[in-house]
């Protein structure tokens, strides 16, 4: 992985996200509902504005297509505009703000990907939400060849129900810095995280495997 051209790198991350990004936004409303109890929960989606929830609903239809046109894309911006900037205190907003560097990094803007996770990552009151920028920033940084500030950014209080998305991330940034044996014990950490937490951790197994077989032809 430490070889590999930045624009390799790209294609992973585009790879992880399109894996894992509609699952853990989709995590992100289920962590909500835990935080404030099915109840409050109701009463919470209930007090915010239709309208808000119908642009969400819209920008999500938009936003995680494969792959966006040129329209598409500006659409998808004005709604997070209109969410960010109306209902900015809400989940809508952060988990807009999500989706827009989901599109960033389509697009091959990595900068502007790193911009709107910072939003999240620094101003968000909710921890979930927060962690899922944490490690998003970090995986950017590994595409952008700065594992190191990767692991800073894995050091962050991640949540907890995110423990295997952080220790696969960890291990790709080990891998970058030609680190063969840390990254071996924080992907098979991920995997066993993912087991016990009965989650579904795409492509790490396929990374140890890869890990083996570069050894063996060594």
């Amino acid at each position: 992985m430490a070889d590999r051209s930045e624009e390799e790198q790209l294609d992973v991350i585009k790879r992880w996200w399109k894996e894992n990004g509609t699952s853990l936004i989709a995590g992100a409303v289920l962590a909500a509902a835990g935080v404030f109890g099915w109840n409050a929960w109701q009463n919470y989606q209930e007090g915010q504005s239709e309208a808000a929830s119908v642009r969400y609903q819209q920008l999500v239809s938009i936003a995680t297509a494969d792959e966006l046109d040129e329209q598409q894309a500006a659409g998808a911006r004005e709604l997070i505009a209109e969410l960010t900037d109306d209902y900015g205190k809400t989940l809508y907003a952060d988990l807009a703000l999500l989706l827009d560097a989901r599109i960033a990094v389509q697009q091959d803007d990595l900068d502007a990907a790193r911009e709107a996770l910072e939003q999240v990552a620094d101003g968000s009151s909710r921890r979930f939400v927060q962690s899922l920028a944490w490690l998003r920033l970090a995986r950017l940084e590994v595409a952008s060849n700065n594992p190191d500030a990767a692991l800073e950014l894995l050091d962050e209080p991640i949540s907890d129900s995110l423990a295997a998305q952080r220790a696969d991330v960890r291990g790709d940034a080990f891998a970058a810095l030609g680190q063969t044996e840390q990254a071996r014990s924080a992907w098979q950490e991920a995997v066993t995280l993912a087991q016990e937490q009965d989650q579904t951790l795409y492509g790490v197994q396929l990374k140890l495997d890869d890990l083996g077989a570069e050894e063996a032809t060594q």
